[in-house]
């Protein structure tokens, strides 16, 4: 299998992304970020939120490996929505990451709690100032993270450009089957938080029997099930034997009969309703 995914646009996306979430600014984070360039990934997530965007431009400047060569995604945090301060937050991000660029920027929360009254006029807005960045240069491909179907047709009726990515929670037991049809419908690659659903789902018992037959761990189980799923799963560690282990899964393949067990593993609930969010 190919380690990258082409987007709408034609740019290409390493297929397996490097998650920050929770590494606030710290050595920590510049070590995990060099662990996992030195193990092979090209994709680092991270965003405005996660507190952690300058620990990152430290850990891609000293690893030596040239900037068009790392595939960096951030995001646009909820404070933030609306043309000119879209713009302004850009800039901070990009300055704090030591670019003048991203590969990819998302806005992160559809409907945040400051614009829950006029949220489909703010993203319309904030889109706007996505679409400029996208035409100027500064940013290769322009995405979403958490939209749910409405959020996307609302989006869509003043969108010159479809999104590119929708990074959404999902994980085996969270399949996310209606979102990913409607990601589709308008050409949009599927990103995945959480893909391990916090550690828990590597516990299930469908997911250890298939580990055990492969002889693989249950992390690269799930992974490998996003891969042939054409998702993009951003897995996140600070050990770097997990970090080297979850890159490592470019070398088995999971059958039809193993993709439908995945598949039907019992669905629960998201962790958050982005329509209910309370930031």
């Amino acid at each position: 299998m190919e380690k990258y995914f082409e987007l709408s646009n034609k740019v290409l996306i390493p297929n397996i992304g490097f998650g920050t979430w929770r590494v606030p600014e710290s050595q920590q984070c510049v070590d995990s970020v060099l662990c996992a360039l030195d193990c092979g990934y090209r994709h680092i997530d991270t965003a405005y939120f996660y507190k952690n965007e300058k620990s990152i431009g430290e850990a891609v400047h000293q690893s030596g490996i040239h900037r068009d060569d790392i595939f960096i995604t951030s995001k646009l945090w909820n404070d933030f929505h609306g043309y000119e301060s879209t713009l302004a937050a850009f800039e901070e991000s990009v300055k704090a990451l030591g670019t003048d660029h991203l590969d990819l920027y998302l806005i992160h929360w559809p409907n945040p709690l400051k614009y829950r009254d006029d949220w489909a006029r703010a993203n319309a807005e904030t889109w706007r100032a996505f679409e400029k960045l996208y035409r100027d240069g500064r940013v290769r491909a322009i995405g979403v993270s958490n939209f749910m179907p409405h959020h996307l047709e609302e989006l869509m009726k003043t969108a010159e450009i479809a999104p590119m990515v929708n990074q959404i929670e999902m994980q085996p037991g969270l399949n996310r089957d209606k979102e990913r049809e409607c990601n589709e419908k308008y050409g949009i690659l599927t990103e995945a938080w959480a893909p391990f659903q916090i550690g828990e789902v590597l516990n299930d018992v469908t997911v250890c029997a298939l580990a055990e037959k492969h002889q693989k761990t249950p992390a690269q189980i799930i992974l490998r099930w996003f891969l042939q799923k054409k998702v993009v799963p951003l897995p996140k560690s600070v050990t770097p034997e997990r970090i080297l282990s979850n890159i490592q899964v470019y070398d088995f393949e999971l059958s039809s009969e193993d993709m439908a067990a995945m598949d039907s593993i019992p669905q629960h609930a998201p962790r958050h309703d982005p329509d209910k969010i309370d930031f």
